[in-house]
């Protein structure tokens, strides 16, 4: 049992608490132990040096030199071990980080004593300032080694043996970096909820490598193999930069062996770039997604939301809400929640303000198909920022009524877009969608519509009003994932339009981050598209969800609906992205569309002309 520090010397107590932090007698002990050593170790090297090289015969001169070196050495050895905290408990004792900053603070010490005793004392021998650090670095290292090998590995490795076995057998998959920490932590918890059994890695090279004493058992081709012989349940697979592809077939190939697959966090998810062993967890759909961390400069974000009156169309949505999330965490001069749905704005205030009351001035029932409405509206709040969500989104509903699409999208875009411009909101972010490239159905339509109407009113008045574009939105009300799951809790079956079907995903938190993103990185009447990584399977989702559910559900597959393309894509044929400051952002040009052209009821019928690129009161963009 640790003894308490009241029982080390009141002194020394002083030296050993640092910032005030108490130590054990234990720890005090073993710390004045490495200070007791690396001390030794600087007069065993002198001793050894002149024993070796001089046979002990030195003159009496050539003697105080090299004790003043040796005591110079000794007290610039405990100074910088202090100031550097390498007698702090800085590194573990025996670590390559303690090793490192031991032997970065010897070479210090022995360039700086070089050059003063060569420079100032005459006759002092260069093979002491040469040779002398160096067998004494060799002496504490070789120290600390014999120390861990004789004390701490033996006692981590008994409390490893002395712990409940009862965690699942596993096999790590990546015997890099991840790898290593995955190893560190479970050997080091107290309760591990795996027993590592060995690592697979697909580098030749590391064929015979052990990590914390577990072996490399073969490449990844062999993983269902080497499961079944190491009779383990679990692989982990531990590359946080596994493409989404790999990780299906990866886990197609584990799913009819009832072998589970962990996967470690994205980077973007870890702690200083650290795993932690809570943060292990099933491979989920949200893996699909890829693994690429999406990094946002918040002081440009911070620029364009914070002090700012800030007004959210289609607050009450998936993308609104979280864009309000966002948004209030940005800490807004005042933030504007409008929409259409009192009970989607009832659940914004929930998650906002912890309370349903709906008795806020900044909750705002209105439709944006409703000018003076939303004339109202400005006038009153006198928005500064306009992020504007609002949509009817549902491609098969909007096949069937068309007009309703027309009325919120486009002329409610419009409605949003004069407001802005008429009471100077200095910047209007237009959510639109990669329906709107090559669009072949209402809602692109629609959304090219609405992304050329803010072109045109930004290029025609010179404001920084810009359209975002990206695809679909996990989690969102209404989206495949939202589908899949209601269809598996009925039993199934789930049904999806073709089995080679495509689509890019975002989360619902990257997609709106790199939304405000694209809003402070904007020119005037810009398209900003986001990099959507890879595109994912629709049936693969479904698959993925079937199996999290460990369920067994059928798959239907019901034929692609009218206006529904195989695979989406981000840009239309003769759109060229080029890049912008963000590297997970491009920029596109669409050609500005004149508003009395989409209140033209004689032009309103085709709408086709209107999203496309051929009209005549089209205003091109340099």
């Amino acid at each position: 049992m640790a003894v308490e520090v009241t029982q080390v010397p009141g002194w020394a107590l002083g030296l050993w608490q640092g910032r005030s932090v108490a130590v054990t007698a234990t720890t005090f002990a073993k710390r004045s132990a490495a200070v007791g050593w690396d001390v030794l170790c600087w007069i065993v090297a002198l001793l050894g040096f002149l024993l070796l090289r001089h046979d002990l015969s030195l003159s009496e001169r050539m003697w105080e030199l090299a004790i003043a070196y040796t005591l110079s050495a000794v007290f610039l050895q405990i100074a910088g071990g202090f100031a550097l905290h390498l007698y702090l408990g800085r590194s573990r004792i025996g670590s390559f980080d303690e090793v490192t900053t031991l032997g970065s603070l010897v070479a210090a010490i022995a360039m700086v004593l070089g050059v003063i005793f060569l420079v100032t004392q005459q006759g002092f021998s260069r093979g002491v300032a040469v040779a002398m650090p160096a067998l004494a670095f060799l002496f504490m290292a070789a120290g600390r080694w014999v120390f861990r090998a004789a004390v701490t590995d033996p006692q981590l490795r008994g409390a490893r043996d002395r712990r409940d076995q009862s965690g699942s057998r596993a096999l790590i998959y990546g015997a890099g970096d991840i790898g290593h920490q995955v190893a560190n932590l479970v050997d080091r918890a107290e309760q591990p909820p795996y027993r590592i059994v060995g690592f697979i890695d697909d580098d030749p090279a590391k064929g015979y490598l052990r990590v914390r004493g577990h072996r490399v058992l073969g490449r990844g081709e062999r993983v269902v193999y080497l499961a079944q012989a190491y009779r383990a349940d679990t692989i982990i697979l531990a590359i946080s930069a596994a493409e989404p592809s790999f990780i299906q077939d990866l886990a197609d190939r584990l799913e009819p062996h009832q072998i589970r697959l962990i996967v470690v966090p994205p980077v973007r998810e870890m702690i200083a770039g650290q795993v932690q062993l809570g943060q292990l967890r099933e491979f989920n759909v949200a893996d699909l997604l890829g693994r690429r961390p999406v990094q946002t400069d918040l002081s440009e974000v911070s620029d364009l939301i914070c002090g700012r009156r800030v007004l959210v169309t289609g607050a009450g949505g998936s993308i609104g809400s979280e864009l309000a999330a966002q948004v209030h965490a940005l800490d807004p001069a005042s933030l504007v929640l409008l929409d259409r749905d009192e009970s989607a704005l009832h659940a914004v205030q929930l998650r906002l303000y912890g309370s349903g009351l709906l008795d806020r001035d900044d909750l705002v029932l209105c439709d944006i198909r409703d000018l003076a409405a939303l004339h109202e509206v400005f006038d009153r709040h006198q928005p500064e920022v306009v992020l504007h969500a609002a949509a009817l989104k549902h491609l098969p509903m909007l096949e069937r009524f068309p007009d309703e699409g027309w009325k919120t999208n486009v002329i409610g875009t419009y409605n949003v877009l004069t407001c802005s411009l008429e009471h100077g909101v200095h910047q209007f972010v237009n959510v639109s969608t990669d329906k709107a490239a090559d669009a072949s159905s209402v809602l692109g339509r629609n959304k090219r519509t609405a992304e050329r109407l803010t072109a045109w009113f930004a290029l025609e008045h010179d404001v920084p009003y810009v359209s975002v574009r990206f695809g679909n939105v996990l989690g969102s009300r209404g989206s495949v994932l939202y589908a899949f799951r209601a269809q598996i809790e009925r039993g199934g079956p789930v049904t999806v339009t073709h089995p080679d079907a495509t689509r890019y995903f975002m989360t619902i938190p990257e997609s709106c981050e790199l939304v405000l993103q694209a809003g402070a990185i904007g020119d005037p009447g810009d398209v900003l598209v986001l990099d959507m990584g890879t595109p994912v399977r629709i049936v693969d989702v479904a698959r993925r969800l079937i199996a999290e559910s460990k369920q067994q559900i059928e798959i239907v597959y019901t034929g692609l609906r009218p206006g529904e393309k195989l695979h989406e894509v981000l840009f239309s044929g003769d759109e060229h992205g080029t890049v912008s400051s963000h590297p997970l952002i491009s920029r596109v040009a669409v050609p500005a569309l004149e508003p009395s052209v989409v209140l033209d009821p004689c032009r309103r019928g085709d709408e086709s002309e209107l999203a496309g690129v051929a009209s005549v009161s089209e205003k091109g963009i340099a």
